[in-house]
């Protein structure tokens, strides 16, 4: 048995990979010339050198595996609106799903995001059946997923494929920052400005336990929601702060103003104190039920304050936050 694993050395990649080989499973991670190596180098998976829009090096890569877990896009919020955002995201599932069948998988668990099917201006919980209510062309990250999702769906009468959909996923070892930074913004600063909206955080281990839970479990053509609390992004922020002992002043701020501000930051280029790419997104509530993954996969979320501690302590012991006072697990 040998699975491909694409985005294998990525921040929730890399800890699939290290369940997988601490069960004694073989495997291979398709893997870019640039890619950085250092969370998986150590973890004694084979390596093949290839790129989501090179069918050959795709092709390559699945030859003598039995299963596929495909994580591999583009995540970086810098790289949101990126040209080759959906010919990757979209059109990289694809190749991966032709080039899986063509070696006749046997079962594919592609790994999309709530983005896909959430995304509400008032707080709401959205489930496996809903429908994403974004005008997609205004969010071009949830539009490639869901055209990914769309394509996952027409594969199901040739392989098995199940579609997992992470939360906001936080943890130890987010070298890029891409969850961890909103949690170093709320506390360098103060006051703490922060916006109307909300979002199901989860932890890393417990989204790469949900993937290899629905490789074994998952049924063919379902989505499976992974993801822990829902919290406001206010509640996110006090929380951070509360967890390392700080003491801060939170101011919110009106929706329309925060957009308009993040709209000018982003087209002429005016510092702000904060990723003007994110607000589209941190000004939605993206609350979810993971009631359908515990149920058929067995799966269990850590709550709100477990998942933050140990992603703080990882950045307080990197330099990142101020030390504060530590707090016991």
């Amino acid at each position: 048995m040998k699975i491909l694993v694409t985005g294998g050395n990525g921040f929730i990649g890399s800890v699939v990979v290290r369940m997988l080989r601490a069960r004694g499973l073989a495997v291979r991670c398709l893997v870019r010339r640039t890619s950085r190596l250092d969370r998986i180098a150590h973890l004694g998976c084979e390596l093949v050198v290839g790129d989501l829009l090179d069918f050959a090096s795709l092709a390559s890569a699945v030859k003598g595996c039995n299963l596929v877990i495909h994580l591999a896009g583009i995540a970086k919020w810098n790289l949101i609106h990126s040209p080759l955002m959906f010919d990757v995201v979209a059109g990289g599932t694809l190749n991966v799903l032709k080039t899986a069948t063509d070696a006749r998988i046997e079962r594919m668990v592609y790994v999309s995001s709530t983005i896909a099917l959430a995304g509400t201006r008032q707080p709401a919980l959205r489930n496996e059946n809903s429908r994403s209510p974004l005008r997609l062309e205004r969010y071009a990250y949830a539009r490639a997923k869901h055209q990914a999702e769309e394509y996952c769906t027409t594969y199901g009468d040739r392989m098995s494929v199940t579609v997992v959909n992470p939360g906001e996923v936080y943890g130890p070892n987010d070298i890029e920052l891409v969850t961890a930074g909103n949690l170093i913004d709320f506390a360098n600063a103060n006051p703490v400005a922060v916006c109307n909206g909300g979002t199901s955080i989860v932890y890393v281990d417990d989204v790469a336990a949900g993937i290899i839970a629905a490789l074994e479990r998952g049924r063919n053509g379902q989505r499976y929601i992974l993801a822990g609390e829902n919290v406001t992004i206010r509640r996110l922020a006090e929380l951070t702060n509360e967890l390392l002992s700080l003491t801060k002043t939170y101011v919110t701020l009106p929706t329309p103003v925060v957009r308009a501000a993040a709209w000018l930051g982003r087209m002429f280029h005016v510092p702000l104190p904060f990723n003007p790419n994110v607000i589209p997104y941190a000004t939605l509530y993206w609350f979810t039920d993971n009631s359908k993954a515990v149920r058929e996969l067995g799966v269990r979320f850590r709550n709100a304050e477990s998942t933050l501690l140990p992603t703080l302590e990882w950045c307080r012991s990197t330099g990142r936050v101020p030390a504060g006072r530590r707090r016991a697990a």
